[in-house]
């Protein structure tokens, strides 16, 4: 009996683990490179990118890698940790053709790609085989009659012009990380990178946003409309989005401030009045903050929101009313280590540190990091002179500030390794 060649979708493949012969993890895959032939025969796949440590991405070519499954992909050993450059004639599977309107050869109907199948030719060598697309151009995939094609089968594929849509490559990509995203943003060219924005929910850029290094913020926040752009801002936290706007022309600023709903805005100018590298421009104002006759059952519960970073998940801030930065008198720390010792009904006063002292909004950046490092915190409250509460530092913060602002941008030296992250 001869068996059917296995049928992988490229889509279903974004993000699949990598190992090497030993079992251990090499990285991400991230697209499939293909080279695409005269119009109606398969195109033949170069190779794969992978994400590799430090949101590396590199080449793999095809003829290194024994195994295409859904679940993961494995390589023969050895690769090239050169940062991935595509060659004059490659294409890629999920950046380049998922969303493109393209024709029926038969009927002459336009449909758009939702997805690319590929199929093993012989030993370590596959093709693109087969095309999943939708017709009609409804909003709402689930009203769109979908199929799935023979390569020779469609037509009209354009890489040079046109607008392209970027629902699926975002479905494709929807199970990553922002910071992981922000690179694959990074990487596209200028206008598949508008595209993709384009197609982005304002919460979803947002947190891209927060991952981007200035010079790109700048860039996409550009590109929208002011009325977007301040949208998305609202979505930003607090001090990213003072931080972004305080690298805008003050004319522009201050055009989407106005556009910021107020009480989303009225934060954001309370922190662009502060020096960047003080506790005042680094610190966020919006940590957990809870009265001191709130219990622990209520203070674990606030802590527990998926939405809040590690740092800030650390520790609830108690201060007499109001609870909302600026907020009443500061009255200590509750570490979430004490709180999980300690009885659910207990009140959340009863167990907040008194010390150390809170830091003021002009500390400069060195003393913070000194704080922080001296008292083993990974957050720190910053209050005003009369000790209202005004926001936490968090040592997330300051390892941007010490980086420096190109940190972000990954070394594109040129080495071997085996495989690894």
């Amino acid at each position: 009996m001869t068996t059917r060649p296995r049928l992988v979708f490229a889509g279903r493949l974004a993000g699949t683990d990598v190992y090497d012969p030993e079992g251990d993890r090499v990285g991400k895959l991230r697209d499939v490179v293909v080279r695409l032939g005269a119009e109606g025969r398969s195109p033949q796949v170069v190779g794969f990118v992978l994400e590799v440590a430090l949101r590396r991405r590199v080449f793999v070519p095809v003829t290194r890698v024994t195994s295409v499954e859904n679940g993961q992909v494995i390589t023969t050993g050895l690769i090239n940790v050169r940062r991935f450059e595509r060659r004059p004639g490659e294409t890629l599977v999920l950046e380049d053709l998922l969303d493109q309107t393209i024709s029926l050869v038969d009927s002459g109907e336009q449909v758009v790609v939702f997805d690319v199948g590929l199929e093993p030719t012989r030993q370590r060598e596959w093709s693109v085989s087969k095309v999943a697309v939708q017709k009609g151009g409804g909003r709402f995939r689930r009203r769109a009659e979908q199929l799935i094609v023979d390569w020779h089968q469609v037509s009209g594929w354009t890489l040079a012009s046109g607008v392209q849509g970027a629902a699926n490559l975002l479905g494709a990509l929807a199970t990553m990380r922002a910071a992981d995203l922000a690179e694959v943003l990074s990487n596209l060219p200028p206008k598949r990178r508008a595209e993709v924005v384009a197609a982005m929910d304002d919460e979803r850029l947002a947190d891209v946003l927060e991952e981007l290094d200035e010079r790109e913020q700048l860039e996409v926040i550009g590109g929208l409309e002011a009325e977007r752009a301040a949208d998305v801002l609202e979505e930003m936290s607090p001090d990213d989005a003072a931080d972004l706007l305080g690298d805008l022309p003050p004319e522009l600023a201050e055009e989407l401030l106005s556009r910021m709903e107020p009480d989303e805005a009225d934060p954001v100018r309370r922190l662009m009045g502060y020096d960047d590298l003080s506790a005042g421009g680094l610190m966020t104002n919006e940590p957990v903050i809870v009265p001191p006759n709130a219990t622990i059952a209520e203070t674990l519960a606030l802590l527990r929101n998926p939405d809040l970073t590690p740092a800030l998940a650390a520790a609830a801030y108690v201060t007499r009313h109001p609870v909302e930065a600026p907020t009443g008198r500061y009255l200590g720390m509750a570490h979430i280590q004490r709180l999980l010792r300690e009885p659910p009904s207990t009140l959340v006063s009863t167990v907040a540190d008194r010390d150390p002292d809170p830091l003021t909004v002009d500390v400069p950046l060195p003393e913070v990091t000194r704080h922080l490092a001296t008292y083993n915190l990974v957050a720190a409250p910053v209050v005003d002179e009369h000790r209202h509460l005004l926001g936490v530092v968090s040592v997330d913060d300051v390892l941007d500030h010490l980086l420096g602002e190109q940190w972000r941008r990954r070394d594109r030296s040129t080495q071997e390794v085996s495989d690894g992250p």
